[in-house]
């Protein structure tokens, strides 16, 4: 007979709200896909689409990097009344090299406005057309892009640009510049990130971050001491 897997997401209620556990011993890919599969179930419609409650991630001894958190907020926003409050893992900080970290900055980047930065940054708002968000390090946008995106201007190909809406006028990681506009595809809903391979930009759901760029968290596992 064959061995049963155990569930990669296990979700318990408290009366502070709901727990959803993370197994770690589960590629994080394979976990997301079952999360995701679970927060788009109907059968339980009664808490999904209930009052607002707050969301615990146990992520066991894992941690996660900055791009898997915001995967993780992004298969959330779909439940608008499930509110992740906090992530926790066992007896370390929940996400990998706190120490260099991510810029956070809130507001929209209109026409005829460029947004710099250097290393990694979240913007939590939008790129209008004709806006321009440029930085060393990769981008994350929880928002809109529709204007021009730059990630590693300064040469790393190992960036990404990430958004929960991904239709600009032109995207570029490093020296690369990305095809015309009209690949975007208009009806795509979920949060994509752009990256280079072969030379090309190619676009990929977010979910698929730690299969294609295994190399990085890799990195991020070996700077801790």
């Amino acid at each position: 007979m064959g061995k049963v897997l155990k569930q990669g997401v296990t979700i318990k209620g408290t009366k502070d709200g709901l727990l959803f556990f993370l197994d770690d011993s589960r590629p994080f890919s394979a976990v997301l896909k079952e999360l995701k599969y679970k927060l788009e179930q109907n059968n339980a419609s009664h808490i999904w689409d209930g009052p607002e409650m707050k969301v615990k991630i146990k992520l066991g001894q894992r941690q996660i990097s900055k791009p898997e958190e915001i995967a993780v907020r992004e298969l959330f926003s779909i439940r608008k009344n499930l509110i992740i409050h906090e992530f926790e893992s066992e007896g370390m900080p929940y996400l990998l090299d706190r120490e260099s970290g991510i810029e956070m900055l809130s507001g929209t980047v209109r026409s005829g406005q460029v947004l710099t930065h250097t290393g990694d940054i979240l913007l939590l708002g939008d790129v209008n057309p004709g806006g321009t968000i440029q930085s060393t390090g990769s981008i994350y946008v929880m928002g809109a892009i529709r204007g021009l995106a730059h990630a590693g201007s300064k040469g790393d190909e190992t960036a990404i640009i990430a958004a929960s809406i991904l239709r600009p006028t032109q995207l570029r990681i490093a020296d690369v510049i990305s095809r015309p506009p009209d690949q975007w595809d208009e009806s795509e809903v979920n949060m994509r990130f752009a990256y280079l391979v072969n030379n090309q930009i190619a676009v990929e759901k977010m979910h698929h971050l730690s299969r294609i760029r295994p190399d990085q968290e890799w990195k991020e596992n070996n700077k801790r001491p």
